[in-house]
């Protein structure tokens, strides 16, 4: 099986297991993990800040940090198709009782005007607006950037404003390796920052939220309320270690796979796609002639696993088991399946 319906789906390595199996292990939620110590410290270290907490999945880093910023009757700010909102089981209002006030987007990107104008005056009927919230990459616009620079515009308004700032960053490090920024660079202006070690970097499981001591152990509070804190958990951690520090640049591989996969689409008949849209690993296009679900089941036939989005639209997912030789025959079976 070719398997495109997400950079979830990544396996360890054999390098990734041999470095689990020699981890050492402690409990964690006493702070007596050294894997886990070892990959906080890296990770915060990585992205400029003073602290790190490791937890199960970047669902949990979201909603932790949203928790963590704010107080049952605030309201956060956030682009209208963000992870946050779109996929996090209603996590916002039920976990910490905020709402959530959407922006329009462009490909998942919104101004610091947009911002701006979304402030509520000072007023015993609205919300006190806490945190703005920002998604880089932007699934479901397709793995589109989010530019440093409209990133540090917002970074003032919320200077200004007395708002904090926040990064889902499930697929920052695809964000780096594209721009070629780093990620302290690319974290700077954030608060919090999430990050994910089990979609491209290919560990098996866990994300980190990332920021000031301060802001982290209000966070390992509220993990442990959420249920996330974990015991001997250095296994995985030793993982996300590896991922980070070995299996980063290698990102560009699954860009450059993405980017082969669109241009082989462009111009097929019966599918619309942009490749200019294709900014990291995510393809998005549409089928005409048949519905989505259809093209899926044939190309599952064909050992070719994609997912429908829409009734016409389907995503592809370029990532660490995938060769450049399986993207040409998921292309080839594309091909067969919209005639």
């Amino acid at each position: 099986m070719i398997d495109l319906r997400s950079d979830t789906v990544t396996q360890p390595t054999p390098e990734m297991r041999q470095a689990m199996l020699a981890a050492p292990v402690g409990d964690d939620v006493l702070g007596d993990d050294p894997s886990v110590n070892e990959l906080e410290t890296y990770v915060a270290a990585l992205l400029g800040k003073e602290a790190a907490i490791y937890m199960p999945s970047g669902t949990m880093t979201n909603q932790v940090a949203l928790r963590s910023h704010t107080q049952p009757g605030d309201e956060i700010v956030l682009e209208a198709e963000a992870h946050i909102y779109y996929y996090e089981g209603g996590g916002p209002a039920a976990l910490s009782g905020v709402s959530c006030r959407l922006l329009p987007g462009e490909g998942g990107v919104f101004s610091a005007a947009a911002v701006e104008s979304s402030l509520r005056p000072v007023d015993p009927h609205f919300p006190l607006t806490r945190l703005v919230c920002i998604e880089n990459t932007h699934n479901r616009s397709g793995g589109r950037i989010f530019p440093l620079e409209t990133i540090r515009e917002i970074a003032a308004v919320c200077r200004q404003n007395d708002l904090q700032l926040h990064m889902d960053g499930a697929r920052f490090w695809n964000a780096c390796v594209a721009t070629g920024l780093s990620p302290k660079e690319y974290a700077a202006p954030f608060d919090t920052v999430s990050v994910c070690f089990s979609k491209g970097l290919g560990a098996p499981v866990g994300s980190a939220l990332v920021g000031s001591a301060e802001k982290i152990a209000i966070a390992r509070r509220f993990r442990k309320m959420f249920g996330g804190g974990m015991r001997q958990a250095g296994i995985v951690a030793a993982g996300a270690l590896y991922a980070v520090q070995h299996q980063f640049e290698r990102l560009a591989e699954d860009h450059s796979n993405a980017q082969r996969l669109a241009k082989k689409l462009q111009g097929m008949k019966g599918v619309l796609i942009d490749p200019d849209l294709v900014e990291t690993n995510i393809v998005n296009f549409e089928v005409t002639e048949f519905s989505a679900s259809e093209v899926v089941k044939t190309l599952a036939k064909e050992g070719v696993a994609v997912l429908a989005t829409g009734p016409h639209k389907i995503r592809a997912v370029t990532n660490l088991m995938v060769s450049n030789e399986q993207i040409d025959r998921a292309a080839d079976a594309i091909a067969r399946s919209v005639r």
